[in-house]
């Protein structure tokens, strides 16, 4: 049985361009390609208290985060 070649992974950057929240109050970072991805703050797991605020999140623009949908394909999120 013939097996299929490994797949390497790239990481894909992206800078944040702006923040949104989604149907659930959870705050969404929009990132330059055009995807989006939750940034949330929930101890222990994950700390991300700026994002509670807007001065923190204005500080994160320009953010590079890897974006996972850019390094799997290249389709854009809609929101809203």
């Amino acid at each position: 049985m013939a097996r299929s070649p490994a797949r390497t992974s790239r990481r894909v950057k992206q800078p944040i361009v702006d923040f949104h929240q989604d149907e659930l109050d959870h705050r969404v970072a929009d990132l330059f390609c055009g995807h989006t991805q939750h940034v949330r703050h929930d101890p222990p797991w994950q700390g991300r208290p700026w994002v509670l605020t807007e001065l923190g999140r204005s500080k994160k623009l320009g953010f590079e985060l890897d974006c996972q949908k850019c390094e799997i394909d290249k389709t854009v999120d809609t929101v809203g």
